[in-house]
């Protein structure tokens, strides 16, 4: 299991930084940590690698800076932006993390970036030509109404499903039929 690291649990300074993802692996039962950023983010993951803590790192759109982005949109589409994705995903690698996630990302920049990091790369929105991909339950089950992202596949509309029987639930309490005499004891 790789937890995520939470915004401001890394990246303060390095001590906090291990401190942290060390009570994620003792606490949390995680075998691993999973941190944004590439180059600002180096010292960090060396420190949690010298101390024989595995770090996936993760690059591209990193939702916990996502208001000093911009919003969340594509990054890397210009040149030097595609570069400084690059520098990251080359930063995350020499520091020895074992995986790098790419976050929505242009296609050919997340081939690029596979085609020159000897770590798999894990794609999000960045094409199809990463070594895994991964999608959040909550996008691909349509939990959430109000945006789904381009890259984003729907496998099942549970989302209207269980809005459906929270609506249902709700009608019954307020009519009195439930709990009926069946469901006590």
């Amino acid at each position: 299991m790789v937890a995520d690291l939470p915004f401001l649990s890394f990246g303060v300074t390095i001590r906090d930084t291990v401190r942290n993802a060390g009570r994620f692996i003792r606490e949390a039962g995680a075998e691993a940590v999973k941190l944004e950023g590439g180059v600002r983010v180096r010292a960090e993951i060396r420190a949690l690698v010298d101390c024989q803590i595995p770090v996936m790192g993760h690059v591209g759109l990193t939702p916990q800076s996502v208001h000093s982005l911009g919003g969340f949109k594509v990054q890397g589409r210009t040149q030097k932006a595609a570069e400084q994705i690059l520098r990251d995903a080359v930063a995350v690698q020499e520091s020895g993390a074992f995986a790098l996630v790419l976050e929505s990302i242009p296609a050919e920049l997340a081939e690029r970036i596979t085609h020159e990091v000897d770590i798999p790369t894990i794609g999000i929105g960045a094409g199809p030509h990463c070594d895994g991909q991964v999608l959040v339950i909550h996008d691909m089950f349509h939990l959430f109404d109000d945006f789904s992202p381009r890259f984003v596949k729907v496998y099942a509309d549970l989302g209207g499903s269980m809005r459906e029987a929270l609506r249902r639930y709700c009608d019954d309490v307020r009519a009195g039929r439930f709990p009926g005499e069946e469901h006590c004891f």
